[in-house]
């Protein structure tokens, strides 16, 4: 069976990205719907023997990385184990974990024991104020803590993910990266993207966040910004600081040309492309009893229907596919 698997421009998808519930602990506001979140029951999302099952088969196809989402992953029952076992999975190079850091002090050591190593966390702000305002309602020392915590156990690399709003928390920029210059974090800046938030007034490029830090200080790009576990991210050293800045740019350098993703929803749907509404429906057929086959098939339907880019930037894109939020893709 080929471990090179390829869409039809010629991109090597080796990259699942799983999210294993919609259900969260905070309720972001450029993340969560403004009518309230709809949440899956438990029948309705993949158990985690059918996840197991179609991750083998996927690494069969040439998948190496995984990383695990949500809503918020930590919530989901059983989720050490399922690393564990995922962790034994021959053919996987790199699993990683996106969280927004509220229980991962309780939680950080029985992940990294059961094989999860690198972790990235969700912050957008340092002040207590403005946190509990974005996640509508979350303490700020509790993912302060959890950073902590990651870091003595010993994750490597911890990821921070910032995304920039204009108005908001374009006045912590500098906050966040000497928090970066004095600890071993790689903070990544990310543009807004057209979920939740009316782009009008609050869009921050990174081009202009990488101005306003050079300010300040000095940034080194680093030799492997086209390893592959970097994903879409352009890394920089600080200049004598441990931890390094990073830049996603999805709205003004769409890095469309060498995307490597392939996405499954927490109610079992494959998605090809972040903004596509086009999804296929892997849990009917696992609940129908399909065979390896089918499922292999599928993945490969999902790859060869993976667009050439999407255009993130026309209201008419947004309002047609951008239909599910982003606690049920799993971003």
């Amino acid at each position: 069976m080929s471990n090179n698997l390829k869409d039809p421009y010629e991109r090597r998808i080796n990259y699942l990205r799983i999210s294993i519930t919609d259900r969260c602990n905070l309720r972001c506001r450029y993340c969560s719907p403004k009518e309230g979140k709809a949440r899956l029951g438990h029948n309705d999302i993949l158990r985690y023997e059918e996840i197991l099952r179609v991750v083998r088969i996927a690494v069969s196809l040439g998948i190496e990385k995984v990383r695990i989402t949500g809503g918020e992953p930590l919530v989901r029952k059983g989720l050490p184990n399922f690393i564990s076992i995922l962790s034994q999975i021959n053919g996987i190079r790199d699993i990683g974990l996106t969280t927004n850091g509220i229980l991962l002090s309780q939680y950080g050591r029985e992940l990294y024991d059961s094989g999860l190593k690198r972790i990235n966390i969700s912050l957008d702000s340092l002040k207590e104020d403005k946190y509990r305002f974005i996640t509508g309602g979350g303490e700020l020392k509790n993912v302060l803590i959890g950073l902590k915590t990651a870091r003595e156990i010993g994750f490597s690399p911890i990821k921070i993910n910032v995304v920039a709003i204009a108005g908001f928390n374009e006045d912590e920029i500098l906050d966040f990266v000497t928090l970066a210059a004095s600890f071993p974090y790689e903070v990544r800046f990310i543009e807004l993207m057209p979920f939740h938030l009316d782009l009008n007034g609050r869009h921050l490029t990174c081009e202009e966040i990488k101005n306003k830090i050079e300010a300040s200080f000095t940034l080194r790009p680093l030799d492997n910004n086209e390893n592959p576990l970097n994903g879409p991210a352009k890394i920089y050293q600080i200049e004598n600081g441990i931890g390094h800045v990073g830049f996603i740019s999805p709205m003004t350098k769409h890095f469309c040309h060498n995307c490597n993703r392939l996405r499954i929803t927490a109610d079992g749907h494959l998605r090809a492309c972040l903004f596509s509404h086009e999804e296929i429906n892997i849990k009917k057929e696992l609940r129908e009893g399909c065979s390896d086959e089918t499922l292999r098939s599928l993945l490969m339907e999902a790859v060869d229907k993976k667009p050439r880019e999407r255009n993130l930037t026309t209201f008419a894109y947004r309002q047609k596919s951008c239909q599910r939020d982003m606690n049920s893709i799993g971003g």
